[in-house]
């Protein structure tokens, strides 16, 4: 197996959306949908029986519901990222979906860049809420995930060092991670802020106050 390759467990019960994301997603070399399913239960039991990167799930599922199916994977693979695909963009789901653990949320419609970008996102260990769930999550009571940043801790950090002239190579050593996954990081940080590129990135953050001046 090439161990580049982000393996996917697709899950939707609606047979032709499901196959529309297929489709998309297989389109880009490094993403293998290695399993399907169509409601919660089979989710839960393809998760544990299969070596994933990711889920990607539907909220809207039959049996067992959507968020109880995230608890339940969550439950049996702490580490497996999901990223919820849904119609919805409730305040209480969105919550929900925070309490149980889940990494992302998308609502359907996206575009398939975007949709692929979230994906590897979360994957790279990095967290993706859209525009509408960044809104809905600031206004939680009580949520320690409330600021002002739509960023994640580690995007902040990222921001930060890019602010400090840092280059992808030395914010790669700072945290041991790979190059590839600073750029999925600041590929995020500059859709997140939507900018075009580090500077005006930095510059926005420093206004905004998301990081501290150096």
């Amino acid at each position: 197996m090439d161990s580049s390759q982000l393996r996917i467990l697709l899950v939707e019960d609606d047979e032709l959306f499901r196959l529309g994301l297929q489709m998309k997603l297989q389109q880009e070399p490094d993403i293998e949908i290695v399993a399907e399913a169509g409601d919660g239960e089979t989710a839960i039991r393809l998760a544990s029986e299969h070596t994933l990167d990711a889920v990607l799930l539907d909220i809207g599922l039959p049996r067992i519901g959507g968020v109880e199916a995230c608890r339940q994977i969550k439950q049996n693979c702490p580490n497996l990222p999901i990223l919820v695909l849904t119609s919805r963009s409730d305040r209480a789901l969105i919550s929900q979906l925070i309490q149980v653990g889940v990494r992302g949320y998308c609502l359907k419609g996206i575009a398939a860049q975007t949709l692929v970008l979230a994906l590897r996102s979360v994957v790279a260990g990095a967290s993706w809420w859209d525009e509408t769930a960044t809104v809905e999550i600031q206004a939680l009571p009580h949520s320690k995930t409330t600021n002002k940043s739509p960023l994640t801790p580690r995007e902040q950090e990222i921001l930060q060092l890019i602010t400090a002239g840092k280059t992808t190579q030395e914010i790669a050593q700072t945290f041991y991670i790979t190059p590839g996954t600073v750029r999925v990081h600041i590929h995020a940080i500059l859709q997140k802020l939507d900018v075009r590129d580090r500077t005006q990135a930095a510059l926005l953050a420093l206004q905004k106050g998301l990081i501290t001046s150096t």
